[in-house]
């Protein structure tokens, strides 16, 4: 079996191939890794047949949408996924193809209800069920420590104990573990009683993951995340560095109009020399009062340079060729001692 393990952060993917049929899958993708993913595929020789995702996540962002639509292949996850966007639904103890691989459902719901671990040849992916030195948690939508006892103690520790253990997540830099070295010395493990680990699993009191209501709504609909729509933006559009901005207000270029999307408040306590007002929010409906030449050359800013970049997008999307955005922001401008003039539009 080809097999590469991808860390991001504590997020851990896979990309698993058959070396006679070069047949892939990949197992858990995150949104920031897709042009790695392609290319260590690539490398391998291998044909991405599958993108599967182990459960519906609410810590991080998955890339099997984007990688299906590119790839033209199947996502898959289990039949009890909530998510919208799931081509192939499998259920317990299907298997998926992959040449000459045999990829195995096990569902293993209480992390999440569309839980599930796969096990193919010597390795079990075990998603957030289990993981090295501790198991998924129960307390997130959906999660029920009652279901993730006995997905634990009656599914996945009755499995052969030399299985090596890839978990979707590791924090501490570690890449595998084995199901015996689980069994004997994880933590959460040793409360093999059902009531004792009930109890546990509900007063853990960890702390909610940074973009759980992005990433669920994301996940679940197969919407576009933030980081997603601010990457397409700025993939389409030129940008203009703070030095050349600055070079061309001191010298009164009044070819170029420099449009700030901020709000009015954050416009008149400082502003480029010259700038005009043109908020974000209100850019698609003035705009033809307030840019009636599309031929004109124009530069966004706002205050960290990502509103910017979506406004100089819409702008081209909306005829205006010549849009470009501020690199940086305004808060880089000031950072770099460029001048600011407060005060209201002109």
């Amino acid at each position: 079996m080809i097999f590469e393990q991808i860390a991001t952060g504590g997020c851990q993917s896979y990309l698993i191939g058959c070396a006679d049929t070069c047949g892939a899958a990949l197992i858990d993708p995150e949104a920031s890794q897709v042009d790695r993913y392609l290319a260590l595929a690539a490398r391998d020789g291998l044909r991405i047949r599958f993108v599967i995702d182990t459960h519906t996540h609410a810590d991080h962002f998955s890339a099997t949408r984007q990688l299906a639509k590119h790839l033209g292949v199947p996502t898959v996850m289990h039949r009890a996924s909530p998510a919208l966007t799931v081509d192939m639904r499998v259920d317990d103890g299907e298997l998926l193809v992959v040449g000459k691989l045999r990829v195995q459902v096990l569902h293993t719901p209480g992390h999440t209800p569309d839980s599930m671990c796969l096990v193919v040849e010597d390795r079990l992916f075990s998603g957030d069920t289990l993981l090295i030195g501790a198991t998924g948690r129960t307390d997130l939508p959906g999660g029920d420590p009652e279901a993730l006892y006995d997905s634990l103690f009656a599914r996945v520790l009755r499995l052969d104990p030399k299985l090596l253990l890839y978990p979707a997540h590791e924090y501490k830099g570690r890449s595998h573990s084995t199901l015996a070295d689980e069994l004997a010395s994880n933590p959460r493990l040793q409360q093999r009683d059902r009531a004792a680990f009930v109890d546990m699993m509900r007063h853990l009191d960890l702390q909610m993951p940074t973009h759980i209501t992005e990433a669920l709504r994301t996940n679940m609909s197969g919407g576009k995340t933030v980081a997603q729509m601010l990457a397409e933006a700025a993939a389409g559009v030129p940008f203009m560095s703070l030095a050349e901005l600055n070079s061309r207000v001191v010298a009164g270029d009044g070819e170029l109009i420099v449009l700030d999307v901020r709000e009015r408040d954050a416009y008149e306590a400082g502003h480029v020399e010259g700038a005009r007002l043109l908020p974000r929010g209100q850019l698609e409906l003035r705009v033809n009062d307030e840019l009636p030449d599309p031929t004109r050359r124009i530069l966004t800013c706002c205050e960290f340079g990502r509103i910017s970049t979506l406004a100089a997008s819409t702008l081209r999307e909306m005829g205006f060729m010549r849009a470009v955005a501020l690199d940086g922001g305004m808060k880089a401008w000031r950072e770099a001692g460029y001048a600011v003039k407060a005060g209201k539009s002109p």
